[in-house]
């Protein structure tokens, strides 16, 4: 059965991005890189992903895709970019541009999937959008040691404890990875 898996990193008072939506301050900490190396094992795992166009647009602007679409990292898998605005493409990948509810577009994204996981690759409220449509199953998050005065939001939702089930804790060089399983609202 698919899963829909918001696997992502934090400060510790959590924040995904800083204001300039910049991801900077996670490719500092020491040993980012070996957490990195894990996250093949979980890529293997993914058969669709889905972002929100601010997370989209860093991507593009951070690794220059427009003018290396090589660097593209997700070439296995096909993504669905939420956005009522036209965005630049990358070269030769797999990326389906939709906008709307998440419930309107889950059908094409489990059925793109296949018999693998979806990864939800943010921002916040996308991924609260599928929690508050009780399509989120699982949250993987890794909390970093740094601190932000402020910034974009984990995710900008309630979401009480009777909800969310600790499944895992471990340390990963300097992070803590926390796994916690989602059921649906009530």
């Amino acid at each position: 059965m698919t899963k829909v898996i918001f696997n992502t990193a934090t400060t510790l008072n959590g924040f995904l991005a800083d204001d300039q939506d910049s991801l900077s301050w996670l490719f500092t900490v020491p040993g980012a890189e070996g957490a990195e190396n894990e996250f093949g094992g979980f890529l293997k795992g993914i058969g669709a992903l889905v972002m929100g166009s601010t997370t989209y647009e860093w991507l593009l602007a951070h690794e220059s895709l427009a003018e290396h679409p090589e660097k593209w990292f997700y070439a296995d898998q096909t993504a669905f970019v939420m956005s009522s605005r036209e965005l630049g493409v990358v070269a030769d990948a797999d990326i389906r541009f939709r906008s709307g509810d998440v419930v309107a577009i889950w059908d094409e994204v489990r059925a793109t999937a296949g018999d693998r996981d979806v990864w939800l690759v943010g921002g916040g409220d996308l991924v609260g959008q599928f929690a508050d449509a009780g399509l989120l199953d699982e949250i993987r998050v890794s909390v970093a040691p740094v601190t932000l005065a402020s910034g974009r939001p984990l995710l900008p939702r309630r979401i009480e404890s009777d909800r969310l089930s600790l499944e895992s804790a471990r340390q990963a060089g300097q992070f803590a990875e926390l796994v916690y399983s989602v059921s649906g609202p009530r």
